[in-house]
């Protein structure tokens, strides 16, 4: 099942997307976000433009537990994707994981300016590989 992973932030919304098998993840952009409508909206095309299966949307968690403030905004994300889309949503709780995608990105010997555009893109890809496993 292709799953399409989403890292709700702000400002950007970080998008990687896993193929049929699960064993390949691949961060796949942004979108930038102005309002959760629209970003639900973009995301959705992006889901139709992979003919992905389901969602797996990033719950921002403290890193000592519980959730953070802004889990009620991603959860309204991922109800928006579910009307939109009609395909599974799951929330897998995600803490840290820009972090570990910008270790990921300078390991890989991207220069700092890319590793700003690609950060939240990765940061998904974690959250995916996460989940897969």
């Amino acid at each position: 099942m292709r799953v399409l992973a989403v890292d709700f932030g702000e400002k950007r919304v970080g998008l990687a997307v896993s193929d049929t098998t699960g064993a390949i993840v691949v961060p796949v952009g942004v979108v930038l976000r102005r309002s959760d409508a629209q970003a639900a909206s973009e995301v959705a095309a992006a889901a139709r433009e992979r003919d992905v299966e389901g969602f797996v949307v990033g719950l921002p968690v403290r890193e000592g537990g519980g959730e953070s403030p802004f889990a009620a905004r991603a959860r309204s994300l991922a109800r928006k994707r579910a009307e939109l889309t009609g395909l599974p949503v799951e929330l897998h709780g995600e803490a840290l994981t820009s972090v570990s995608a910008e270790g990921t990105l300078r390991e890989a010997g991207l220069p700092r300016g890319r590793r700003a555009a690609a950060l939240d893109a990765e940061a998904a890809a974690e959250l995916l590989r996460d989940w897969l496993s």
